[in-house]
């Protein structure tokens, strides 16, 4: 059987703001959806996935990345553009794809005498990422604070503008089956990556939010659903993971197969799972080391791979 990684991350809080373009409007706004009955604002799979391909990029570790991103010209630079799963780690975990127009018109191809001209065909070269992340979704909802500032320099129609700021945790699951990835030791440099995200967002809107973990729990399993997702609930400050908790008791998932660290741990329904076979680290770098170990004998790793 296939084994499975499945997460869930707690941000630290913070206030997400996006920065303002220069062919924007009057109001610079956070992306926001409709969760449990209330609007909250929500950060893209596709800006943590950019995050961790950056961290890659600039970590210091020997991985090689294809798509990388260059400052200067404020754009990614391609290392090979036909692509290399086995040799770059962006291609091999985040997958790729490029589609290429028919080289020819219908039209420009030779006809035949009573038969219909087939119509040219494109190519994809393409192949799906083995990361899957969910969206973060706000801890609380949006009160629609705004922030009003005005642009230096010379004015125009939008030198007076606002901006949408919200204080708040951010939450996000992901999903890995290792025996997808063409090197299975990767699955040890995403732990790595998602443990150590800094800002996270696209292009030019950067925003300064820790996006590294503050409460984590990680699954190890031969289960193919997560049943993990989304676990965090706020009530006042507090941080609550009652479902999961649930969950373990009811037998859904296995207590084994639980890692939970960080903040979340000091609550009292956690202490309780002490004795229950719950991996339970106060530290989140210890936790990843943890289970990077459990990983690492499981998949039968080099013990040099924990290390890198």
């Amino acid at each position: 059987m296939s084994f499975h990684l499945f997460g869930n991350i707690l941000t630290s809080y913070g206030t997400a703001a996006n920065n303002r373009g220069e062919n924007e409007g009057n109001i610079t706004t956070l992306q926001k959806i409709l969760w449990k009955g209330e609007v909250h604002t929500t950060v893209s799979a596709e800006a943590i996935r950019w995050a961790l391909r950056y961290y890659w990029q600039t970590c210091g570790n020997s991985y090689q990345v294809n798509r990388r991103w260059d400052d200067d010209a404020n754009d990614n630079i391609w290392q090979n553009e036909n692509f290399d799963d086995t040799i770059f780690i962006d291609d091999d975990v985040l997958g790729f794809m490029r589609a290429e127009a028919a080289k020819a018109e219908a039209s420009d191809e030779p006809k035949v005498k009573g038969k219909k001209a087939a119509a040219p065909k494109g190519s994809t070269t393409a192949k799906r990422g083995v990361l899957e992340v969910t969206r973060a979704i706000s801890t609380t909802p949006f009160s629609g604070d705004l922030t009003f500032n005005a642009a230096s320099g010379k004015k125009s129609r939008t030198s007076l503008y606002g901006t949408e700021v919200h204080a708040t945790s951010y939450q996000y699951g992901f999903a890995l089956t290792p025996e997808r990835l063409k090197e299975k030791s990767r699955i040890l440099a995403v732990l790595d990556g998602l443990n150590s995200l800094g800002e996270v967002a696209g292009n030019h809107s950067r925003f300064l939010y820790d996006f590294s973990p503050e409460s984590l729990v990680l699954r190890w399993t031969h289960d193919f659903s997560p049943r993990i997702l989304y676990c965090f609930e706020e009530n006042e400050r507090e941080i609550s993971i009652g479902g999961l908790i649930r969950k373990v008791k009811n037998q859904d998932i296995d207590p084994q197969e639980l890692w939970i660290a960080g903040a979340v741990t000091e609550s009292e329904e956690v202490k309780k799972l002490k004795d229950s076979g719950v991996h339970i680290f106060s530290g989140i770098k210890s936790s990843v080391q943890g289970i990077k170990q459990v990983i690492a004998r499981d998949l039968k790793l080099p013990q040099l791979e924990l290390s890198r």
